[in-house]
């Protein structure tokens, strides 16, 4: 009777040993697991900061790093674009007044390279003029801050950004004429010839094309595409709808998509 009672005892403290190892390797897996998730969620959300005032440099990084992003930093602009080939980030803040190759000669590169040409730029500089501000648009800026800056609007204005990327694009390729536009991979061709665009000019030709012959206001259209971002100006979208039509048209002198309504604003329109 011991015996057998002996060996139900042990049979129950061996099941119950082997589930709490059981359970105990779960949840180490568990950890680990959500572990691997979240460096690979940090690893999504590396930023490049290329600023030459150490200082200045050091406080980006820390907002940033303080809101949950990874952060390189770059005192000059040379080995950025080789590095992001690498280490592929989700958004580049430049300083335009760089030693050796400036942040709009950088921008240029950027946008030049297929792989980085959709990652969102951020101009952080002391240039304030009005000129300067859509030399950095036109090379395909998705915003402007001027320095002295508030650190706290920084952050805010890169999760800004970075939202409008997550945003759900609608399910169908759209085609126009000759134009089409895929919201799912952000890709328009042209006559079948890929185009390459910023991730802005994206979202307003595609706002423009899903809303054909509706003429909107330049703050209209500031407020659909640009939200929250306060920095531009109606003057900027002056400046993409031209970029654009440097893109799409044939004639960009006298366009077939995109029209301007003088004293009003523009309107996408369907070649006939």
């Amino acid at each position: 009777m011991r015996n057998i009672l002996f060996l139900k005892f042990w049979v129950r403290t061996e099941v119950y040993t082997t589930h709490l190892a059981a359970l105990f390797l779960d949840c180490n897996l568990g950890v680990i697991f959500v572990d691997v998730h979240e460096q690979y969620e940090q690893r999504c959300k590396l930023i490049f900061v290329v600023e030459d005032d150490e200082d200045i440099c050091r406080l980006v990084r820390h907002h940033l790093q303080s809101a949950g992003y990874d952060v390189m930093a770059f005192l000059t602009g040379s080995s950025v674009v080789s590095e992001s080939l690498r280490e592929r980030p989700v958004l580049f803040v430049l300083d335009i007044m760089l030693p050796g190759t400036d942040g709009f000669d950088l921008c240029r590169q950027i946008r030049q390279t297929d792989s980085l040409a959709k990652i969102p730029i951020i101009f952080l500089t002391a240039k304030v003029s009005e000129a300067d501000r859509i030399k950095g648009l036109e090379l395909g800026g998705d915003d402007y801050i001027t320095k002295p800056f508030s650190p706290r609007e920084l952050v805010a204005r890169v999760r800004t950004v970075l939202r409008s990327l997550r945003e759900p694009p609608p399910p169908e390729v759209l085609k126009i004429g000759d134009l089409e536009l895929d919201p799912s991979s952000m890709t328009v061709r042209v006559a079948g010839r890929s185009v390459l665009t910023t991730v802005r000019e994206f979202r307003l030709l595609e706002y423009l094309a899903t809303h054909r012959t509706r003429v909107f206001t330049r703050d209209q259209l500031l407020d659909a595409v640009w939200k929250e971002t306060v920095s531009v100006t109606p003057r900027s979208v002056d400046v993409y709808v031209r970029r654009l039509r440097e893109k799409i048209e044939r004639d960009p002198c006298n366009p077939q998509y995109l029209k301007t309504f003088r004293g009003v604003g523009y309107r996408f329109d369907v070649p006939r």
